[in-house]
């Protein structure tokens, strides 16, 4: 989502401050001069307390804003995912780390967790030893997992030299980041995380680190073998 802060209270606390205002200088029948200071000075006085006003004014406003953030529901997850773009995923065909192609048709018929990431992206690396573990232990059930990599092709090839995991990964480049849009992702932001029934329909999609109970969840209990 980091998307993961909220505005502070000093809005509200500015519309209830007040500005101390000069009083008007009393002037003196035998002192021309000093009727005249008198007057700019209560012209000036006039002016501050209408500055005050527009201040208040503003203040209110800020004040209002941050009483409907607070107050607002929580934000919504990814939104629903088109129909017609999750059937174009399974027409897609993506270069595999190092050579060759992945054509999605061939997971197609059975459960698969879509894992969109990127080396750069910390809570992506961060998740990885979980999908791995669910890419083993899930396998009973026919789930299979799939990682999405918006990146380039040797910097993944390098990654998976030192963290090598069990389940295939394909490659996006930063075009995997439209893709993951056209699945609900609408922030377009990483790591995203879809799974797909035996269908092919999306029944589940979460926007940031996964946790291993969630998706767990999404699949139910692996059977025993």
């Amino acid at each position: 989502m980091s998307p993961h802060g909220r505005p502070k209270d000093s809005y509200r606390s500015a519309q209830h401050e007040g500005t101390p205002v000069n009083p008007p200088v009393r002037a003196s029948r035998r002192c021309p001069s000093a009727r005249r200071d008198g007057t700019a000075a209560a012209g000036r006085g006039l002016a501050r307390r209408e500055l005050l006003v527009a201040v208040g004014a503003v203040a209110a406003v800020a004040g209002a804003t941050l009483a409907w953030w607070r107050a607002r529901p929580a934000g919504p997850g990814p939104g629903p995912a088109p129909q017609p773009a999750v059937d174009a995923l399974w027409n897609l065909r993506l270069p595999r780390p190092g050579g060759g192609e992945l054509a999605l048709a061939s997971l197609r018929g059975s459960p698969l967790l879509l894992n969109f990431w990127a080396t750069w992206c910390p809570p992506c690396i961060r998740e990885m030893p979980l999908i791995d573990r669910f890419a083993r232990e899930f396998a009973v059930n026919g789930w299979q997992v799939l990682g999405i990599a918006v990146d380039q092709d040797k910097p993944v090839l390098e990654f998976l030299a030192r963290n090598p995991v069990g389940y295939p990964i394909a490659l996006a480049g930063f075009e995997g980041i439209a893709l993951s849009r056209q699945l609900g992702n609408d922030s377009g932001a990483l790591p995203f995380t879809v799974a797909l029934d035996a269908a092919g329909r999306v029944a589940h999609r979460h926007l940031g680190e996964v946790r291993f109970e969630q998706i767990a969840g999404w699949a139910g209990r692996p059977r025993t073998p």
